[in-house]
């Protein structure tokens, strides 16, 4: 008959495997984990920088009137040719207007005003996962990532401020409720 302290070592011994290779699997997935979300980083970048190039004024219409040339000179070519501007453009409201004398916030997508919204509200300047909390959004990478997609696009329009801490306050004269 074995003795207790053997069956109890037997079963140690058991977890202790289990926990090592548990450890070993999240090790595996943590990395997985992180070449997505580098993955997805090269997606939130290109999309960010395709918005600055639509909304410089004049400067869609510049890449529209040289891709028209290009695509008659290749006509006869079978390679095909992206078109940097496609009929529609870009999905309406994921370009921030630039802010100037007279814009009001109601030219914003609902999804920004929000963001002004929130930081009319506050005292202070806010970081992008308050700012999520204070949305309703979950507090994960994906959800602050676009919070601070929409931050930035704003404060390069003159709608927010961005500090060096990385928190966001509106400009000066900016308030949230439509001006």
């Amino acid at each position: 008959m074995p003795s207790v302290v053997g069956l109890l070592e037997e079963r140690e011994r058991g977890a202790r495997q289990r926990v090592e290779v548990l450890r070993e699997e999240a090790d595996r997935v943590l990395a997985e984990l992180r070449d997505a979300e580098l993955f997805w980083e090269r997606f939130v970048t290109a999309r960010e920088v395709l918005a600055e190039v639509l909304a410089v004024p004049g400067g869609g219409a510049d890449v529209e009137e040289t891709a028209v040339p290009v695509a008659e000179n290749t006509a006869s070519t079978p390679t095909p040719t992206p078109t940097p501007t496609p009929k529609g453009g870009t999905v309406p409201g994921s370009v921030v207007p630039v802010r100037g004398e007279g814009v009001e916030v109601s030219v914003l997508s609902p999804d920004y005003q929000r963001i002004v919204g929130v930081l009319a509200a506050s005292q202070a300047a806010l970081a992008c996962g308050e700012i999520a909390s204070a949305l309703g959004l979950e507090r994960v990478p994906a959800k602050i990532e676009g919070v601070r997609s929409k931050a930035a696009g704003m404060a390069e329009r003159g709608w927010l401020v961005k500090e060096p801490s990385g928190r966001f306050t509106l400009v000066p004269g900016l308030r949230g409720g439509g001006s």
